[in-house]
């Protein structure tokens, strides 16, 4: 299995963030350095969620996924 290479909060450095859908239900995922969104679970689905914001789940820094540093 290939390790991912998560991008990382500009404000705490920690790879966990979350993504939002239209009724405030959250979907656990991490970035990858290319800007990719993947569902922390593999058998969740990205669907109907809003991707071009993401909530970090350390601190209180949201926002574009192409603001995540690389570690």
């Amino acid at each position: 299995m290939q390790t991912i290479k998560k991008s990382l909060c500009p404000q705490c450095k920690i790879s966990s963030m979350y993504v939002k859908n239209m009724q405030g239900e959250r979907l656990l995922v991490y970035l990858t350095r290319e800007g990719e969104i993947i569902p922390k679970y593999p058998e969740s689905s990205l669907e109907g969620y809003d991707l071009t914001e993401v909530y970090c789940l350390g601190c209180s820094w949201h926002g574009s996924p192409k603001r995540l540093t690389s570690r």
